[in-house]
């Protein structure tokens, strides 16, 4: 079996240079006629530098938030950041009040009963006995 290598100095030279300028890895990839994960696979055996994801990313742009704040129509602004002001926390009710589509969405917030998501009102319907009925 004969072993053949994508990888050749031009290219290693051209992967060093669109990383070092931030282009995405996926555009990176393109360019060389590699796949993503080719492409983030040699950078690592390469020790270039880590980049963060962009999905994992909690640091929210600036420019985005200012953005947001100028909004003052709500309906103006993305579900999922609306949704990003919904509090919800292990040792509340998480039952859903409204829907998450629309503003006013939240969850009940009440203490809840140990060992379910729900406090007694809600833990009431959601675990119901088809005998009860």
């Amino acid at each position: 079996m004969v072993k053949t290598t994508i990888w050749d100095d031009k290219k290693l030279v051209m992967l060093k240079t669109l990383w070092e300028k931030g282009i995405p890895i996926t555009k990176i990839g393109l360019q060389l006629g590699v796949s993503r994960n080719s492409i983030a696979g040699k950078a690592h055996r390469l020790g270039l530098p880590k980049r963060s994801s962009p999905i994992s990313n909690n640091e929210s742009n600036p420019l985005e938030i200012d953005k947001i704040k100028s909004k003052t129509n709500l309906d103006d602004i993305p579900l999922k950041l609306l949704l990003r002001e919904v509090e919800w926390t292990r040792t509340k009710c998480c039952w859903p009040l409204g829907d998450p589509k629309l503003k006013g969405f939240k969850f009940c917030g009440e203490d809840i009963i140990t060992g379910r998501p729900y406090c007694n009102k809600h833990s009431h319907i959601a675990y119901t006995n088809a005998r009860e009925n």
